[in-house]
């Protein structure tokens, strides 16, 4: 049985998202193919029809992951709104709804050629988009890169500690203050 375009376009919105999720909450080794379709709610088959493989789901995966995170994070409007939203106990919670990069950065040197490719992709987006929100600042990319470093390494450290989030607490807080005071 044939399926519609419009059919077919939701099905591949669909697979996306939920690999995005159980990317960014599992990772890409954690999550086989089999997870991914259940999640999708499609057949193991239907998901290779659509990508032909898992590293192919994993880098499409990436760039909607990042695109709906800029998305949510579009209405900010100045480098301390961004950095206040990305270092909030609310992303520390959600990793599944977060930045793909805090999420993978980990794991990404030991995938294949396309998905670093992609990850790098991703990288260099969020530090123009950081880049963008420096007016007033020197707009340096190098600067930018650093504010990025800080953010997922901040948001990474918050998230790996298992204090009863009282550490986890007091790193998002002593970045965002580094930060706001440049």
């Amino acid at each position: 049985m044939r399926v519609s375009k419009e059919k077919a376009a939701e099905n591949r919105e669909r697979i996306l998202t939920e690999a995005a999720r159980l990317f960014r909450e599992q990772g890409l080794s954690g999550v086989g193919v089999d997870a991914l379709a259940e999640a999708a709610g499609m057949t193991h088959g239907s998901l290779y029809s659509q990508f032909g493989s898992k590293e192919r789901l994993a880098v499409e995966a990436l760039t909607h992951a990042a695109r709906t995170s800029a998305a949510r994070l579009s209405d900010a409007g100045t480098l301390e709104e961004y950095v206040m939203h990305y270092l909030s106990a609310d992303s520390r919670k959600r990793p599944g709804e977060g930045c793909v990069v805090a999420a993978l950065v980990g794991e990404i040197p030991r995938q294949g050629a396309a998905v670093r490719h992609s990850f790098t992709d991703v990288v260099r987006a969020v530090t123009k988009r950081i880049a963008s929100l420096m007016p007033g600042r020197r707009k340096s990319e190098d600067e930018a890169l650093a504010i990025v470093a800080t953010l997922v390494g901040a948001l990474t450290l918050a998230r790996a500690v298992d204090d009863d989030l009282e550490l986890s607490d007091r790193i998002l807080a002593a970045a965002r203050t580094r930060l706001m005071s440049h």
